[in-house]
């Protein structure tokens, strides 16, 4: 019996399988869709569409970059226990999808990632990456999501990554020197490698004062404008205690301005002069992003009696 696109969409649709074992679970039982059915949940590659609901608030953040510089990614997928993101076929595929999106995919912040899942798998062009996701799942057994990314083009500069807490924390990073020798010297490289761990650190909100949104600077004001009054301060001392406190917030949440976390006696930013100073150059630092696993998910609750009452209601 000849087996058309049709059957494979509908079998996929139903089994959540990937395309080529839907061909090849059809093919296999002479077009026969019930006994594909069987054959896939037998091979357990259906498993993945009844895995689909579950929350995924686990996971691994990890990272991938060329061997020079030239381009870095940080991504983020999710799984439902902690016990699975330390499988070690969980982190091959983690780090596989990594090193697809170095090659495939387009630069920036992307979040959600689902654009890459029609995307042919760049090991297996003739499967998307949405198949490999779907195989992944049903041998894992835990719904996977791949979440979010950052991707980092180089442009005489060096693109960075840094992974912090065996995948709980991950930053990339891109810096830029005017002299192109200096992104070759160890000065260099260790102070591109020491701001990314800083930031992993730190959680700075943006490089500098001049990139934190005015409206979050607004929010801060009226914080401690409130604060003050309620603390019972005197109305024209208010003004000139908020401004002192809207410095410090501004020093600690602004990269440059934060105290170096490898060395309390100096600010990012003379760390920076000081490595100029070494490698003959102006450095700049041009971005960065940094992912924490599970930030803004919620995490997923069990109830103990609602779950023993559905137990019941099954018997």
């Amino acid at each position: 019996m000849s087996i058309t696109a049709s059957m494979v969409k509908e079998l996929r649709e139903k089994t959540s399988a990937g395309m080529l074992d839907c061909k090849k679970a059809l093919e296999e039982n002479g077009g026969n869709f019930e006994a594909a059915v069987d054959w896939l949940r037998k091979k357990g590659l259906s498993a993945a569409a009844k895995k689909a609901d579950r929350l995924a608030s686990e996971g691994l953040v990890q990272a991938f970059k060329t061997a020079n510089g030239s381009v870095a990614v940080v991504l983020e997928v999710n799984s439902e226990t902690d016990f699975v993101a330390r499988n070690d076929g969980f982190k091959t595929f983690v780090n596989d999808l990594a090193a697809h999106i170095a090659e495939k995919s387009e630069a920036g912040i992307v979040e959600p990632a689902t654009a890459i899942l029609d995307q042919p798998y760049f090991k297996n062009p003739s499967q998307t990456v949405n198949d490999f996701l779907k195989t992944t799942i049903a041998t894992i057994g835990e719904n996977l999501v791949v979440r979010r990314y950052a991707k980092f083009v180089a442009d005489n500069s060096m693109a960075h990554t840094y992974i912090h807490g065996d995948g709980k924390i991950g930053v990339v990073i891109d810096v830029a020197c005017d002299n192109a020798s200096a992104l070759t010297k160890d000065e260099f490289k260790g102070f591109v490698n020491d701001v990314a761990l800083h930031i992993a650190a730190m959680n700075p909100m943006a490089i500098s004062d001049a990139e934190i949104p005015t409206d979050a600077k607004t929010r801060e004001r009226e914080v401690l404008v409130g604060k003050a009054q309620e603390q019972g301060k005197k109305a024209e001392m208010i003004e000139k205690i908020v401004d002192g406190q809207m410095r410090k917030w501004l020093a600690e949440n602004c990269l440059l301005d934060q105290v170096f976390v490898k060395n309390p006696d100096l600010t990012v930013s003379a760390y920076l002069k000081q490595t100029a100073a070494k490698v003959g150059g102006n450095i700049t630092i041009k971005k960065f992003v940094r992912f924490e696993l599970g930030a803004g998910l919620q995490k997923k609750q069990d109830n103990f009696a609602e779950e023993v009452a559905a137990q019941m209601k099954g018997r």
